[in-house]
């Protein structure tokens, strides 16, 4: 009971932090998506617009947030973790045996390739945006838009250090009071214009659409930007969990962001030419400066959804095999899907620094926003809809139906989305593409490598053969070799035996398994095989959100009569310098860029966090 109270007092907290990173995405969304329904596909400004337009808005948060990822997905975690890439490994898990496990694994990398490319694009456009409404505030006044919105970016990836926790206490009580603003000015106009409270009519959204029909595709499009940041909600689970995620989301999210979206209807109703900047302008001039400043700083925050969501979906990548080694740093000690990626987090601020000044204006990069997140939304739903049958079977029948029919409006906004593809919706579609080739290509070079390892690994038995009939010198102490597959012998003990002529009197043959599952059991995660004497095998399986510490695992091992004493010990490993060789797996191109990226990946030393005086590395050089 007493665990249960201890979680029942943490959810406000959690909720309250989750505000700071989950909901700034999609929170600053009221900065721009009325407008750009209008502007963009260029309808007028009539009193049923206007309701048809809120009625879609209205409507896309109920489907989309509230029904496909707030009551649906957030319940297909991977032991806690959520993404496009942990639902992917639970996915492929789970349908081992399906012909389409292939495809389920490609959907998922595409996913997490789009979900990189929006990365940076948030960022630029939600600060842009709200820098922008200093042009409002003071219309006369020479203001540099653009060193201000590069200065803001600059901090706001420099705080990231701090860890997704500290900056989720500092930005919560901001993003509180964002929402309450949100919903104060939107209350205002509301009462003003209460018939714009006829949206919640369905029925209007649908005559808008009858009404434009091809054009219908461009008003989707801007309608999209009200639900862009519902991935996040899911990609940045791991950091808070469902449950605070939900109660932001039901109480003070969902409600904050309706009252002002049709706040900003009535508006219109009532002055069509406000639709220059209806956010803005629903604002007393008196309080235009506050607002902006507060505008910024939740455009800050809702930068930061994003940013710790492609932390996450990183951490992943590379534990799956996807991506190179990058340097992982977990700052939070009670919470493990807290983390920061020091890597991504500077090609982030050069991506986002390079759209604002390309772009120079959030209408241009407008265009650019909406197409990778739209492909990104759109293929979590069939991972999910595989999950759930693979789950629960026939007995989902309704569950799935409803989700299917959420899938074709996932397709109607990825459509919608496609008419901007010559407005700059081309960038992140060739951008996600780009990263996906990259992430294919690492998967199939080390695919590649391993299999060339594998066919030069001595078997164990001819290796016990060789040591019987020509023993080498033992020595005292301990020597650890990783060794990437439990079958044969590591390359690098067969080259110390072969050039040194020497062998440790304990040798652990170490080998360490990524299991598709977010964290493993400390039941089920090591193995110890005796070899021949004073040879053991030990065999670590890690999930692919835990930091596989060799230190710790030897510690673990311990336990099974291995011995491990830390000032005896040598670890050996082997490094590779990739040649590029006459006959290949890999096409020359892909083979470039794969030699490339395993060139710039962290030393494998520092990824297991060996003691750096205890380390001896063997070189080989490999033709691939």
């Amino acid at each position: 009971m007493s665990g249960e109270g201890n979680s029942g007092q943490r959810l406000a907290p959690m909720a309250l932090a989750a505000l700071g990173v989950v909901f700034g995405d999609i929170g600053t969304s009221p900065l721009y998506a009325v407008s750009a329904c209008f502007v963009g596909p260029g309808i007028m400004v009539t009193p049923e617009h206007v309701l048809g337009v809120l009625s879609l808005i209205f409507w896309s948060l109920v489907l989309v947030i509230l029904l496909k990822y707030v009551s649906v997905v957030l319940n297909a975690d991977n032991k806690g973790e959520g993404g496009v890439l942990a639902l992917t490994a639970l996915v492929i898990n789970t349908a081992r045996a399906s012909p389409r496990r292939k495809l389920y694994g490609t959907l998922g990398i595409l996913g997490a390739s789009l979900f990189f490319a929006d990365g940076a694009i948030t960022p630029a456009i939600s600060v842009l945006s709200a820098v922008e409404g200093l042009h409002v505030a003071a219309p006369d006044a020479q203001i540099p838009i653009l060193p201000i919105t590069l200065i803001v970016l600059v901090g706001l990836f420099v705080i990231q250090r701090k860890g997704t926790g500290s900056v989720g206490t500092v930005f919560g009580p901001v993003m509180l009071f964002w929402f309450v603003v949100l919903a104060s000015m939107g209350l205002y106009w509301i009462l003003r214009e209460p018939g714009v409270l006829l949206a919640v009519d369905p029925s209007r959204a649908i005559a808008l659409l009858a009404e434009h029909q091809v054009g219908a595709l461009a008003v989707l499009a801007g309608v999209f930007l009200c639900v862009t940041g519902g991935e996040a909600l899911y990609a940045d689970m791991g950091h808070f969990g469902k449950a605070p995620i939900r109660l932001g989301w039901l109480c003070i999210v969902m409600p904050a962001l309706v009252i002002n979206y049709f706040g900003q209807g009535a508006l219109l109703i009532e002055n069509p030419a406000a639709i220059s900047n209806p956010f803005y302008l629903m604002a007393p001039s008196w309080s235009l400066l506050p607002l902006v400043v507060l505008a910024t700083a939740a455009t800050v925050i809702a930068s930061q959804a994003v940013i710790s969501g492609v932390f996450s979906v990183t951490t992943q990548a590379v534990s799956l095999g996807l991506l190179p080694r990058l340097r992982v740093l977990h700052s939070s000690a009670s919470v493990a899907g807290q983390i920061y990626v020091p890597t991504m987090n500077w090609i982030l601020m050069v991506a986002a620094l390079a759209l604002v000044i390309g772009f120079g204006s959030s209408a241009a990069l407008g265009g650019a926003y909406g197409l990778a997140v739209s492909g990104a939304m759109t293929i979590v739903t069939p991972l999910t809809l595989s999950l759930i049958k693979s789950r629960t079977g026939e007995s989902s029948r309704w569950l799935r139906t409803g989700l299917s029919l959420l899938f074709i409006v996932d397709l109607a906004f990825l459509f919608a989305n496609l008419t901007k593809l010559e407005d700059g919706g081309w960038l992140p579609l060739v951008s996600g593409l780009i990263i996906f080739w990259l992430m294919q290509t690492w998967q199939s070079g080390r695919a590649s490598l391993m299999a060339r390892l594998l066919r030069e690994q001595k078997p164990v038995r001819d290796f016990i053969e060789d040591l019987k009939r020509d023993p080498p010198v033992r020595v005292p102490g301990t020597s650890i070799f990783l060794d990437p597959k439990a079958s044969g012998i590591p390359r690098a003990l067969l080259n110390n035996i072969k050039f040194n002529r020497v062998m440790h009197e304990r040798v652990v043959l170490l080998t360490v398994v990524t299991r598709e599952v977010p964290r493993v059991a400390a039941a089920k995660r090591l193995t110890v095989t005796p070899v021949c004497e004073g040879i053991v095998r030990v065999v670590a399986q890690v999930g692919f959100m835990e930091k596989a510490d060799i230190t710790s695992i030897l510690r673990e091992a311990e336990s099974q009569g291995v011995t491990y004493d830390p000032e005896f010990t040598t670890y050996f490993l082997s490094r590779e310098e990739l040649l590029p060789g006459r006959r290949s797996d890999l096409p020359p191109l892909r083979r470039r860029a794969f030699m490339q990226m395993a060139r710039n990946a962290q030393v494998i030393a520092d990824h297991y966090g060996l003691p750096p005086n205890r380390v001896i590395e063997i070189g080989t050089r490999l033709e691939i």
